[in-house]
């Protein structure tokens, strides 16, 4: 078990350490070529996919950039190095609301999050005074817990709350660091996988349609290439509808380096369909960053999300 943990979480550092697939957020392009920028996770597996079939479909080719935080992700396309991202949306929104120039055009996925708990711990209310992990202060893991939180009348005052890479927090949870950790897929899985925990919560038992990551562009990009940003968020989209369970294990083999059995538990957690943001469900999220004091001011559905290519 030991050994199975070791290189299961070698495989995923690796993959998170390299920067672009061989590919530069730096320079210029030929004038027909998007570029995305990406985390190896599963929440990003839309973009992964659409980037396989545009080329063909329409002479478009999308140049992925894989990045190993979302630091350095998010620094990409503040500066414009990138086009666009499929990112944690209340980090966009954060960057939008600093006077960032980016729209939100897409869902990177639908439910897809987990909370997981050393095995000891039966309830929400066993997380009092505990060690819980999330990526960011600015991302649906934190409201997750919140929600989750709440079930049992607690806030985050009532434990201690750290924020860790995602590659370290399923070790964490097995050495006893942390008792419980919210964070993007794989690594939920990849906790439940080696017996280091276990689910205490699916994302859809706390807040029904909850949004993670979304696919934003620059408005660079748009103002100046209107036409290829529609023609890539019509075929995202569109990849997104395709992309069965089966068609998204083969794509996270491919670029997650991840075993069978993790993805299996994973995959079972999302889907990619339907990924337009309707003006409910991003209320619903602008009323929780609020609520949950993530932002005071996130930005107004009109102001952010843009539809209508």
């Amino acid at each position: 078990m030991k050994k199975k943990f070791l290189s299961s979480i070698l495989a995923l550092t690796l993959a998170f350490s390299a920067v672009s697939c061989g590919k530069s957020d730096k320079g210029g392009d030929d004038g027909n070529t998007v570029k995305i920028a990406y985390l190896p996770i599963t929440h990003s597996l839309a973009v992964l996919e659409e980037a396989e079939e545009l080329e063909e479909k329409s002479g478009v080719k999308v140049e992925l950039v894989k990045y190993g935080s979302w630091a350095e992700l998010l620094d990409a396309l503040n500066s414009n190095r990138v086009d666009g991202a499929s990112v944690l949306i209340e980090l966009a929104m954060k960057s939008k609301q600093e006077g960032i120039g980016l729209k939100a055009v897409a869902l990177g996925h639908r439910d897809g999050n987990v909370i997981v708990v050393s095995n000891d711990i039966g309830s929400a209310a066993d997380l009092k005074g505990k060690t819980f992990a999330i990526p960011h202060r600015q991302s649906s893991h934190n409201i997750l817990l919140n929600d989750a939180l709440a079930t049992a009348g607690l806030t985050t005052d009532d434990l201690n709350i750290t924020e860790l890479a995602p590659t370290e927090m399923p070790s964490a949870l097995a050495s006893e660091q942390i008792d419980g950790y919210c964070v993007a897929e794989p690594f939920g899985a990849m906790g439940v996988s080696l017996g280091a925990g276990k689910v205490l919560f699916r994302s859809e038992e706390l807040w029904e349609n909850s949004l993670c990551c979304g696919l934003v562009l620059t408005d660079k990009f748009i103002d100046e290439r209107p036409d290829d940003a529609k023609e890539f968020v019509d075929s995202y989209k569109a990849a997104g509808n395709a992309l069965d369970k089966e068609k998204a294990k083969e794509l996270a083999k491919k670029y997650l380096s991840q075993s069978d059995e993790v993805l299996d538990i994973s995959l079972q957690w999302i889907s990619y369909s339907d990924l337009e943001i309707t003006e409910d469900i991003y209320n619903t999220l602008a009323e929780k960053v609020k609520e949950y004091g993530l932002s005071d001011n996130p930005p107004a559905y009109e102001d952010f999300v843009k539809n209508d290519f």
